[in-house]
């Protein structure tokens, strides 16, 4: 994510994409993506990430990140208008798919572009409301680097350990917005999980993140 990326996934100077509720006018837009091979055109809005296109992080993770657990729960961690969802569910038709996120306006967005999709497999909820219980297959994320450090961390922290014990986690993460580091700090935590470098592309890495392997 681009300084420009950034600022186009605010609405203003203070209406951050990781707002609750945006101040902002909505402003509905249409944009049109290829989420699994199929063209949409899917409705963004201001106040909400990237509502101009496609994210670049967000492209490369959806073309470099291998199929998704078929059944299960999955899970896209800061779902955002719901591109990473969506794909979760055209690719996996048999699983239960969570996406979550803390912007209102984004959840939304993301329930009528999963209409728009045709895809009743998936669920778009804020944090608290997804059960407390529940382990997933697969997690796919863009995460936002934005909220700082603190809340990052916080974040994964909060997902990551909630992976199945066979279970796989795909993050992309800018090369200059600490992918390395990030990287670092994961394998540095005592959750019980690796975090590998699976791929790179266009100024972006996929990093991945399964259960340590234990001795037998």
């Amino acid at each position: 994510m681009t300084v420009a990326d950034t600022v186009s996934g605010m609405s203003d100077r203070t209406d951050h994409y990781f707002t609750a509720e945006p101040a902002s006018p909505e402003e509905l837009r249409t944009v049109e993506v290829t989420l699994d091979g199929t063209p949409y055109r899917l409705t963004t809005a201001r106040g909400v990430y990237s509502p101009e296109r496609l994210d670049p992080g967000t492209a490369v993770l959806l073309s470099g990140a291998p199929d998704p657990s078929p059944t299960g729960a999955l899970l896209d961690i800061g779902c955002g208008w719901g591109p990473i969802s969506i794909t979760l569910a055209l690719r996996s038709p048999g699983a239960r798919v969570w996406g979550v996120d803390v912007n209102r306006r984004s959840l939304d967005l993301s329930r009528r572009n999963a209409s728009t999709a045709g895809v009743t497999n998936v669920t778009f909820c804020e944090p608290d409301e997804v059960p407390a219980g529940l382990r997933f297959d697969t997690i796919w994320s863009n995460p936002p680097i934005h909220v700082g450090k603190a809340a990052l961390h916080a974040l994964l922290e909060r997902w990551l350990p909630r992976l199945t014990d066979d279970g796989v986690a795909y993050l992309v993460v800018q090369k200059h917005l600490g992918s390395d580091s990030l990287q670092k700090w994961l394998n540095a935590r005592d959750w019980g999980l690796t975090c590998t470098r699976r791929s790179s592309a266009k100024a972006f890495r996929v990093l991945e993140v399964r259960r340590t392997p234990t001795d037998a």
